[in-house]
């Protein structure tokens, strides 16, 4: 009986005297921006760089990219590990920035990740990071605060990501609980557009069509000045299509900061 021994082959995807160190290396990151609402304001997950480059200064959180795991395992790891947040069903990619100067280490393309949550839990900084915490957009973006790498770029292109999807989808159900009242909703649209709107006439726009929000029953609880407490409504199926405001909308009066 002969023994048949198969013969080593090439790999079919790889064209015969293929060198891959031909081509420049370069790293890949991830960078996370995770947007919430907190006293009627739009806020950032930031975090302090405690190493080389930019140490100290504050940026999004992210990392590099292991060999082993794939884009989305990295996103949910660098911001668990450095903030202690984990949104990992919530993240969705919206980008990639590969400027050559924008790591002083060496060519990096980032790949970055936006996440709307209604409250972040527990901020808790780790492994790099000496620091963590939710800051307004308008000081990360207006130059109070002053961002490494280009991670103000990657912010404004989140808030502005947000800022069409709020027009065109039901994105700002996400910043606000299951239940809700019409000013913490008209507080998401006036925050992120950076807008002021008219109460009652916002409050025509999504309580007088059918399917935008539906009454609980039940009120919030009293605040501080007294009066009667708000009513509490939910999302309704109409925001899995659209939204009931548009920035275009006569009820829009005058512009600010996010």
């Amino acid at each position: 009986m002969v023994r048949v021994v198969p013969t080593k082959t090439a790999d079919p995807g790889v064209p015969a005297g293929y060198d891959p160190s031909r081509f420049p290396a370069f790293a890949v990151t991830v960078d996370m921006v995770i947007l919430t609402m907190s006293d009627s304001r739009l806020n950032v997950l930031l975090v302090r760089r405690g190493v080389a480059p930019f140490k100290g200064m504050w940026a999004i959180p992210g990392g590099f990219k292991r060999p082993t795991e794939t884009l989305d395992e990295a996103a949910k790891r660098e911001l668990a590990q450095e903030t202690g947040v984990d949104s990992t069903s919530l993240l969705t990619q919206f980008g990639a920035y590969g400027d050559p100067g924008r790591d002083p280490r060496m060519n990096v393309v980032t790949v970055a990740y936006l996440a709307v949550l209604r409250d972040v839990g527990a901020v808790v900084a780790g492994t790099d990071a000496a620091a963590a915490a939710l800051v307004p957009v308008s000081q990360a973006l207006n130059g109070k605060i002053e961002l490494a790498f280009d991670h103000a770029q990657i912010v404004r292109d989140a808030v502005e990501r947000v800022r069409y999807d709020l027009e065109l989808t039901g994105i700002a159900t996400a910043f606000v609980g299951p239940t809700f009242t019409i000013a913490e909703l008209r507080a998401v649209y006036e925050a992120v557009w950076g807008v002021h709107l008219d109460g009652a006439n916002f409050r025509r726009s999504v309580v007088t069509e059918d399917g935008w929000v539906i009454p609980t029953g039940r009120r919030a609880r009293p605040g501080a000045p007294g009066g009667k407490p708000a009513e509490l409504y939910r999302a309704g199926r109409m925001w899995k299509y659209s939204s009931p405001i548009r920035r275009s909308q006569p009820n829009e009066r005058g512009k600010g900061g996010s």
